[in-house]
């Protein structure tokens, strides 16, 4: 389990692992987030869902403590998140240059920076946790390819392994099943199941209703303000749906339940996605 080095603060016992409370963030005047209130316990696995321009990039960096609220706090087990180095955010692929030659392996050490310091080199124990971070993510056998040579699944599962590296206790992944096909997602979602073993937290930012539902303890219904919050029988309804997706979004009452119709400029091009 991850443990706290003498540069992180210990977690206090009471206190969520993720604190939110009336979070606002501005671009100039742009409004990104707006007065966003929750809070995560330990283990927690939640799905962020919302249009494109939600904000849930902007959320998941303000956890991570990459921006500052405007207004409003976050607080990571009772303190400010940077602070804090057991929190791991997985950006979206195309925030990443991935022609910078670098191999899986060395990538993932980068995860154990903020363990080591930036002035210590890693040990052979580093080296040796890396590959056990590979083989959690099957991935051992691509340790020395270059990252620009991975597929756009192997490339979330390398990120991934990177945060195992990092011991971190929150993992925020960021459109994490973006360019990836069924069986990497699938292979995605057993890594996800392996981590709720381990009580670490994480959020999802997804544009998939159903898996929402299906395989997260909680859905998030976000566009700007925090629309619902809970349980995806309470917070898929047509009229918070509606709210969140505005006139982007049909939904159609089938026999099998709500069907949720999207266009290209929310979801990326006209997928239907069922919800009972």
């Amino acid at each position: 389990m991850p443990h706290p080095t003498d540069r992180e603060p210990v977690h206090e016992p009471k206190a969520p692992i993720v604190s939110v409370d009336q979070l606002t963030i501005k671009y100039g005047s742009a409004l990104a987030v707006d007065q966003v209130t929750f809070a995560l316990q330990q283990g927690d696995q939640v799905a962020v869902i919302g249009p494109n321009g939600a904000g849930k990039s902007t959320l998941f960096k303000a956890i991570a403590g990459i921006l500052s609220p405007t207004t409003g706090f976050v607080q990571i087990g009772g303190s400010q998140p940077m602070q804090h180095i057991c929190i791991a955010y997985i950006p979206q692929r195309s925030q990443i240059d991935w022609s910078f030659p670098v191999t899986v392996a060395d990538a993932v050490l980068m995860g154990r920076v903020g363990r080591l310091g930036w002035l210590r080199r890693p040990r052979a124990e580093d080296r040796d946790f890396v590959q056990t971070c590979l083989r959690h993510v099957r991935m051992d056998g691509l340790a020395n390819r270059r990252i620009d040579a991975l597929s756009g699944g192997e490339q979330q599962r390398m990120f991934i392994a990177r945060a195992l590296a990092q011991e971190a206790e929150v993992m925020l992944m960021d459109e994490v099943m973006s360019a990836c096909d069924v069986p990497s997602q699938e292979e995605i979602y057993r890594i996800l199941a392996m981590l709720k073993e381990q009580q670490v937290t994480i959020m999802v930012s997804t544009h998939d209703l159903d898996d929402a539902a299906a395989r997260y303890d909680q859905v998030m219904l976000l566009n700007r303000q925090l629309i619902g919050f809970g349980s995806a029988t309470d917070v898929f309804t047509p009229e918070k749906l509606k709210q969140a997706y505005g006139g982007h979004l049909r939904l159609v009452q089938t026999a099998q339940g709500l069907m949720v119709l999207s266009d290209a400029t929310c979801c990326g091009g006209g997928e239907g996605h069922q919800h009972g």
